[in-house]
């Protein structure tokens, strides 16, 4: 070989494949300004209703923190170090002062900088609180007293919270918890495999979503049940006293009666399964006493396997104990061998086993279709809805157990999907016992709800007479605010706390007492005052079908008259049966905007206009809806940029498409499909439905059924016709059922391999949203710069 062409050679392989180390950008300044704002506090009413607990939280962890080493388990990430989930959040402040007296004195905590502190409850007397502290090598329990702001550690306890779930109150003067087994011995070495990893199906199907993180081998096996078997121990307070109750063993549950004298326990169950989490695996039930003694077996719940699609198991499922001293123990079983498509009478059943536990299970009442909720009431009676998955239609029915066999008796019969007349969600209230139910006040049920209406949402509080179903309203938000019921604080709902909020006003809380006009509890100031230049209101159209349509227009605030932006929009897809609450309205004028994370909403700061939350219906019989979802999605896009070029604001020929998972999917199918924009972001999505051949979102049948369907529905066998250029991005731990990274993988080889333009962002760590700093920042960044490379500058003349 010649010398000189060897050392072109030498020089083009380093010039060619030499990669640039990566490094994280930064979004300009006007937006990061705001992205790093100190965020408004969480603020917690106790139980009791005399404290208001003010906490503030890290809003991004970094890239270092969620590189932090877990093992993929069972469908959890678990820190197996600290015998707890991956991540976690970390507060920064918690401070404490009496509810009603704005001026009383502030009682700050003090909390020690080292380990991540999270997950803060009050007892039940809101006397006490608990914290986690998550360190290198455990997760530690720290008990608090209100009044004087002072916590401590609990000494000898390492909580078992790998799948959450580790403490519940007993009373106020007790806890009972999960702890990792005091003489627990390590994990032995998986070493060679002993031999090939086998499973089997014989004609009984099995229809299983795409769940990640599975367990894939015995040694996987042996792994998650060494890190989530735990120890069952009672903690004395005023003591400090701890009683080993319960064995080591695979706890899923455990949940004290509401008569205080039995604890309800779940534990899981082998054999388990390579194709679903463990929230699928069966489970063994059994009451015990306080003192761990057996009182009694209960029947099992199934491994979740040879299940339909959107069906249940077969037999005993959802059981709850009764928050009432009535000690009652509820569970719902299957009429129809847990598949939806079975026609029968009734599809679910109620089941009550009564104190004291000998005698045999009563049925309380059978549902015609299937059961998805139970809601307890203070006064011992139940909420129980159901669904009725053909019609996409909820039922609420009030229940009895004292009277089983009893005539239905319907309290709420709607669409599920219908916004305008939705009754909102009973009121609940911690008991003494430590046990939440719904209030119930001389027969009545509070409900509060967002209360939307055409204008905007208008949130409520109404009384419910459950005898007649009369309602009463008790408070509705104003024209000019935004305020909802965060608590009440009598049994007639006459004073309650509100927090209200305006497009100028932070949400703060006010006291409402009937005596005058609502009294400032909190003065939380705007941390980003630069938002409140936007320009926000609801825009209303109709697709060419007859279908209501509408966006949020978000105009920057230098925007000037006769002007016309780049505009991006922003969807996500949603299925209706009924075209007349497709173009129901969500959200309010009156919000105060708080623009955080990877909102598309930042780019407004940038220049661009922003069509937020387009409404994107699919409208038709939930068993062939998709089959026109490219058509459906087509119109709802026309509509809306011609809607949007008709105000004036936005040029039609500068306009991008963009979503999340499947608003991702959405927007693949429109490059691919239209030419309506010139440009995509797309990000954490599925464009290859026979990856999730078993369905998707609200497709109900499988690859084999609809082939047709989930082949026209894969932006990936299209790709040689997307065009446009495109932005992906996912995270590379995005464990999401069905948006696995190598959807977008997948797609980019394809799009590099027939000619488009594409740019491919992997995000490391993250999983289906991003969450470290470093990563949002990012994020934004390649938002901006992509849309500024194929949109224009917004504010060039």
């Amino acid at each position: 070989m010649r010398p000189y062409l060897a050392a072109a050679i030498s020089l083009f392989a380093l010039g060619s494949f030499a990669q640039p180390v990566p490094e994280y950008k930064n979004p300009p300044e006007s937006i990061r300004a705001v992205l790093d704002a100190k965020p408004l506090p969480a603020r917690f009413i106790d139980p009791a209703g005399k404290t208001l607990a003010v906490v503030e939280a890290r809003r991004y962890p970094s890239i270092e923190e969620l590189s932090r080493p877990f093992a993929a388990l069972a469908g959890n990430r678990i820190d197996v170090a600290a015998n707890g989930p991956h991540r976690v959040g970390h507060i920064d402040r918690i401070t404490f002062r009496d509810l009603t007296d704005a001026a009383a004195t502030e009682r700050a905590v003090a909390i020690p900088p080292e380990g991540d502190f999270y997950g803060i409850a009050l007892s039940p007397d809101g006397k006490r609180f608990t914290l986690r502290r998550r360190t290198s090598t455990s997760t530690e329990l720290w008990l608090g007293d209100v009044a004087s702001a002072r916590m401590a550690q609990v000494p000898g306890i390492a909580l078992q919270n790998a799948t959450g779930g580790s403490l519940d109150w007993m009373g106020s003067d007790a806890l009972l918890a999960l702890i990792v087994p005091r003489n627990r011995a390590k994990v032995a070495d998986a070493g060679a495999p002993t031999g090939p990893v086998v499973q089997e199906s014989f004609g009984r199907r099995s229809p299983e979503r795409t769940f990640q993180d599975l367990l894939r081998n015995p040694a996987d096996e042996a792994r998650f049940e060494h890190v989530v078997t735990a120890e069952l121990v009672r903690i004395n307070l005023a003591s400090g006293a701890t009683k080993v109750i319960g064995p080591a063993a695979m706890y899923e549950s455990v949940v004290v009666g509401g008569d205080g004298k039995h604890i309800l326990v779940q534990k899981l169950a082998r054999p388990f399964s390579y194709a679903v989490t463990h929230q699928s695996f069966g489970r063994e039930v059994s009451l015990i006493d306080l003192d761990g003694a057996l009182i009694r077996n209960l029947p099992n719940v199934a491994l979740r396997v040879n299940v339909p699609v959107q069906g249940v198991v077969q037999g005993p499922r959802s059981y709850i104990s009764s928050a009432t001293a009535d000690g009652n123990v509820y569970w719902l079983e299957a009429l129809d061998e847990g598949d939806p498509r079975k026609r029968v009478s009734h599809r679910d059943r109620l089941m009550k086993l009564a104190p004291p536990y000998t005698g045999e299970p009563v049925e309380v009442l059978r549902v015609p279709q299937r059961a998805t909720g139970l809601f307890p009431l203070d006064d011992g009676r139940l909420l129980v809805q159901e669904l009725d998955r053909d019609r996409v239609w909820v039922k609420v029915f009030l229940v009895d157990p004292a009277k089983p066999g009893a005539e239905l008796n319907t309290l709420f019969d709607l669409n599920a999907r219908d916004r305008y007349n939705n009754p909102g969600a009973p009121v609940t209230q911690v008991l003494p016992n430590g046990r939440s139910a719904a209030r119930v006040s001389e027969g009545q049920v509070f409900f509060v709800g967002t209360g939307a209406t055409p204008t905007g949402d208008r949130p409520f509080l109404d009384r419910w007479n459950l005898e007649d179903k009369s309602k009463k309203r008790l408070f509705h938000s104003t024209e000019t605010h935004y305020e909802s019921v965060v608590r009440l604080l009598d049994a007639r709902g006459e004073r309650f706390v509100t927090s209200r909020e305006s497009n100028s006003e932070p949400p703060n809380l006010f006291l409402h007492d009937g005596t005058a006009a609502p009294k400032p509890l909190t003065a939380f100031a705007d941390p980003t005052p630069q938002v409140r230049a936007i320009k926000r209101e609801l825009v209303k159209f109709k697709r060419k079908d007859g279908v209501d349509l509408s966006f949020w227009l978000y105009k920057p605030g230098d925007l000037k008259p006769g002007e016309k932006r780049p505009a991006f929009l922003w969807a996500y897809p949603l299925e209706y049966t009924d075209p007349a609450l497709a173009g129901q309205v969500s959200g309010s004028v009156n919000r105060f905007e708080q623009i955080a994370g990877t909102s598309p909403l930042f780019l407004v700061l940038d220049g661009f206009v922003v069509l937020n939350d387009a409404t994107m219906p699919v409208v038709g019989d939930p068993e062939k809806v998709n089959d026109t979802f490219i058509e459906q999605i087509t119109m709802n896009a026309e509509a809306a940029v011609a809607k949007a070029a008709e105000l004036g604001f936005v040029d039609p020929a500068r306009v991008a498409v963009g979503g999340h998972s499947y608003g991702a999917f959405m927007t693949a199918n429109l490059l691919a499909h239209t030419d309506i924009f010139k440009a995509g972001i797309a990000r954490s999505g599925a464009y290859n439905r026979t990856l999730t051949p078993f369905g998707f979102q609200a497709e109900r049948r499988n690859l084999w059924e609809a082939q047709s369907a989930y082949l026209k529905l894969s932006p990936y066998l299209v790709a040689d016709k997307l065009k446009e250029p495109l932005l992906l991005i996912h995270g590379q731990a995005d464990n999401n059922s069905g948006t696995f990274p190598e959807q977008s993988d997948r797609l980019f080889a394809a799009l590099a391999g027939t000619g488009g333009n594409v740019r491919y962002v992997q995000l490391p760590a993250e999983s289906h949203g991003y969450a470290a700093r470093e990563s949002v920042g990012h994020t934004l960044w390649e938002m901006s710069t992509w849309l500024r490379k194929h949109l224009g500058d917004p504010r060039a003349p």
